[in-house]
């Protein structure tokens, strides 16, 4: 039985199963999102869910998909979806699988532009949420009047246009707009790059008036480990467990925190944050997004690179080793932890690091490091690079873990093949891709210089990381020697060696 509206009738009630009400599929639309992403799904739109369940919110959401990525399993399961928690909390292990019904349609933004428009004109519609990767929020030279623009941006311009055309420019119809992306003031960011195309537009000074003072943008950050959906064989226990199929489930780990910068207006908007502590809305969030951006994403992007080209698929697998484990502790604790750019009390610094090496550890999670390494170049660049120019304004010495993580960063990125518009590099014989928009450069420099060449080239490039890596002391000659380290005798040993060194030191 696949999972649908018809569906729920039929699903019996068991313990750890949460079934929704019928009576949720009538509440109104007033969420308008970009993006259809496991993360989404089990962060805002559980959040969503879960106050529509408790009469808090009262509203369901209306996905635009923006790529041509297929989406008939919405169309089946009536947008519904298994969101599966896994993990610990308090010492006590917790297993849950919701049943989210808080998606009312999916619409594709090619093929149903004008519908996607028509929700401008719906009263109740006064959010719009979105996480259309770290390199969506960006400034492209696009027409607004395109059927649709070309990017989200524009697509939100385009939206906003029609918003305040059809409430001819009302304060009441403006909007609150929660950009999820993991960029730094995503809010302010998106805002700045809407209100340069609005005048690149040359759109009316009463709509930019109109957009300026009566819509509000707002920074977030996003914190829950969601791996996606889990593998073929626990897919199938999960579904024979619960008496139907879905092809939309959704593993999650069972922390979660969405921190939103908002006065009390975002609040009375965001009427949903009153279901979970975990929804924090407050007039600064910089601590908050300080801790995750570096802590947790930070040492993902210093690590899965490397931990992936020592050979571990999977986060917990990489963590558990007793030396790759060290690797990880020292790098949070003595690299990454004093270098956050943003005054931050040191026991709460450890006691996150803890917290988050806990949830690196979850025995019901499949984190793949792979999945990490998507646009691993503009993680690396926004993630890190404040945290290796705060630990040189503090420091001579080399951070020679965040050295070994660049450096394997850079192998990783040694492409091997191309085919067509894909990129491959290569472990241990067996190709893997590499999804990262700056691939086609990383495979012209690989592919015409040795190592230590590549390496002077690629941190010396100043428009890629918006510093020139090569003036940091000790820094690109340690990432040379320990690159050279990984071609000669493999990752693993070479993060060996360099834990075996501070034990004898």
């Amino acid at each position: 039985m696949q999972l649908s509206k018809n569906a729920i009738r039929q699903i019996a009630a068991k313990p750890g199963l949460e079934i929704p009400d019928e009576k949720i599929f009538e509440l109104p639309e007033k969420v308008l999102q970009f993006g259809t992403g496991v993360l989404l799904r089990a962060l805002p739109d559980y959040f969503i869910d879960k106050a529509n369940k408790q009469g808090l919110f009262n509203g369901r959401i209306v996905v635009v998909k923006s790529t041509d990525s297929d989406s008939s399993a919405f169309d089946k399961q009536d947008g519904l979806y298994t969101v599966c928690v896994r993990g610990v909390e308090n010492g006590t292990t917790v297993e849950e699988n919701i049943i989210n019904a808080s998606i009312s349609r999916v619409l594709g933004a090619r093929t149903d532009w004008k519908r996607i428009l028509e929700c401008a004109h719906n009263p109740e519609m006064k959010i719009i949420f979105s996480n259309t990767t770290e390199v969506g929020i960006q400034l492209v030279q696009d027409d607004i009047t395109a059927e649709p623009p070309v990017s989200f941006p524009g697509k939100l311009l385009a939206f906003l246009l029609e918003r305040f055309k059809a409430f001819n420019g009302s304060k009441e119809s403006g909007m609150v707009i929660v950009p999820t992306e993991l960029i730094t003031d995503n809010g302010s960011k998106l805002e700045s790059i809407v209100l340069e195309l609005a005048h690149i537009n040359n759109l009316d000074f009463k709509f930019i008036e109109w957009l300026e003072n009566h819509n509000t943008f707002c920074n977030s950050l996003v914190d829950r480990i969601v791996p996606g959906k889990p593998n073929a064989e626990e897919t199938k226990k999960i579904e024979t467990s619960l008496g139907y199929q879905d092809e939309l489930m959704t593993m999650s780990e069972v922390f979660r925190l969405w921190a939103i910068e908002g006065d009390e207006r975002v609040k009375e908007v965001l009427s949903f944050g009153k279901v979970d502590k975990a929804v924090v809305i407050a007039p600064d969030i910089t601590l908050f997004k300080e801790l995750k951006l570096r802590l947790l994403n930070g040492t993902h992007t210093f690590n899965c690179g490397t931990a992936f080209l020592c050979g571990f698929n999977i986060t917990r697998e990489a963590v558990l080793h007793p030396v790759y484990g060290t690797f990880t502790k020292e790098l949070m604790h003595h690299e990454i932890a004093p270098a956050i750019p943003f005054t931050i009390d040191e026991k709460v610094k450890t006691d996150f690091a803890n917290s988050t090496f806990e949830r690196f550890c979850n025995p019901f999670i499949d984190h793949q490091w792979q999945s990490i390494t998507v646009q691993y170049t503009s993680k690396m660049k926004m993630r890190n690079m404040p945290l290796l120019q705060r630990h040189y304004e503090l420091n001579s010495t080399v951070p020679m873990h965040m050295a070994t993580g660049f450096a394997a960063y850079l192998l990783y990125m040694k492409v091997t093949k191309k085919t067509g518009t894909k990129y491959y590099g290569e472990r241990n014989g067996i190709e893997y891709e590499i999804k990262d928009d700056s691939a086609e450069y990383f495979y012209k420099v690989w592919n015409n210089s040795n190592a230590t060449k590549a390496v002077t080239e690629i941190m010396a490039h100043e428009e890629l990381w918006e510093i020139d890596l090569t003036k940091l002391p000790g820094f690109m000659q340690a990432v040379q020697e320990q690159i050279q380290d990984m071609i000669n005798n493999g990752v693993l040993a070479t993060v060996e060696q360099l834990e075996n060194k501070k034990v004898t030191a």
